[in-house]
């Protein structure tokens, strides 16, 4: 790390950004609301246009490109990686039928909570990397079986079975009413206060997003080693989140490839780790426990076009898919109105056998 951030600054950026999020969360639990698409677009562009304020500031701050730099390519990772976990909350609302005026407020309690997990997640992983230079191997291990867990996904990945699991557990020993009493975790029922389902989707969201941060923290651990950075990485991708929420809405299901874009980007900083690790190597079974000369090293500039085309081609072919289908679907109908017309049956191919 050919950079030094001083201590001043993260102080600063720090209380200027827990600021940012306290006051988000005012707004919230002052005016609990559906956002129309306008004020979801305009608060995403107000975040993403933070973001890359905050990237200008850090370079002017260490006169390091690679801080910046590493700043985008860290935000932009956990940004991609978020987008994944939308569609795990679009389960969650589903699933415990959360109105969508409260939407909003459970999506910002489990940001926070996200936050709170994800520091102690990297303040471990800083110290691990700080004592433990073989742990870039585990590191770089992990990440490439998740991305191929990503790629290939079994029956036993599906968020919603996990969180039902989760929700059985708690009901055994949680008394819960069967419905919200508005945004409120305690409700009164005959006398006798007892929790709202409002605390299961808070657990729900939590735990989901501590096991989202096992695959995320590793991740961006393969991009920067600074905490710093790591930490207002995932602030930034996380600050965004709830707003991306309402914005794509039903788009989250039209970006089939989505999933096979992280993929090869985990993947990609899984084997960058590997080769940071050899260029780090202490490991006596590994060239003598000497460095290995030979591995390449992958610039924080390269790391970042790999990342931007991954998602770009991931998102292009998503909607070039879905729009194909579409298209079908309308020639279908079109076909079978006229056939209806015509008073006889539209032709339907009989499958081979």
């Amino acid at each position: 790390m050919g950079y030094e951030i001083p201590v001043w600054f993260e102080i600063t950026a720090l209380v200027a950004l827990v600021l940012v999020l306290l006051a988000d969360l005012l707004i919230i639990l002052k005016r609990p609301h559906i956002p129309s698409m306008k004020e979801a677009t305009l608060w995403v562009a107000f975040y993403v246009s933070l973001a890359l304020v905050f990237a200008v500031i850090l370079f002017g701050v260490t006169g390091s490109g690679d801080a910046a730099g590493e700043f985008v390519a860290g935000w932009l990772t956990e940004y991609s990686l978020s987008v994944d976990n939308l569609f795990v909350f679009v389960l969650l609302m589903s699933q415990f039928a959360v109105p969508r005026k409260y939407q909003q407020e459970v999506l910002m309690v489990g940001i926070i909570i996200a936050l709170v997990l994800r520091g102690g997640f990297i303040m471990l992983g800083a110290v691990l990397i700080e004592n433990l230079s073989w742990i870039f191997y585990v590191f770089g291990a992990f990440l490439i079986f998740t991305a191929w867990r990503q790629a290939f996904p079994g029956k036993e990945d599906h968020g919603a079975e996990t969180e039902t699991g989760l929700v059985r557990f708690l009901r055994r020993f949680i008394n819960i009413s069967d419905s919200y009493d508005g945004s409120k975790l305690r409700t009164t029922v005959g006398g006798k206060r007892i929790w709202t389902p409002m605390i299961l989707v808070f657990i729900a969201i939590g735990f989901t997003d501590l096991v989202f941060a096992i695959d995320s923290i590793p991740a961006i651990f393969g991009i920067t080693q600074s905490p710093f950075i790591v930490f207002t990485a995932n602030l930034f991708a996380l600050m965004g989140l709830r707003q991306l929420f309402f914005l794509l809405g039903g788009l989250l299901e039209k970006l089939k490839y989505l999933h096979y874009g992280i993929a090869f980007i985990l993947a990609f900083i899984g084997v960058k780790l590997f080769f940071h690790a050899l260029h780090e190597n202490e490991l006596p079974f590994i060239n003598g426990g000497e460095h290995v000369e030979w591995a390449p090293d992958i610039s924080t500039l390269a790391s970042l076009a790999v990342i931007i085309a991954a998602m770009a081609v991931a998102t292009i072919a998503s909607l070039i898919a879905a729009r194909a289908d579409e298209k079908s679907t309308t020639d279908a109908d079109a076909a079978a109105k006229v056939a209806q017309e015509k008073g006889t049956p539209p032709t339907v191919e009989q499958p081979n056998d």
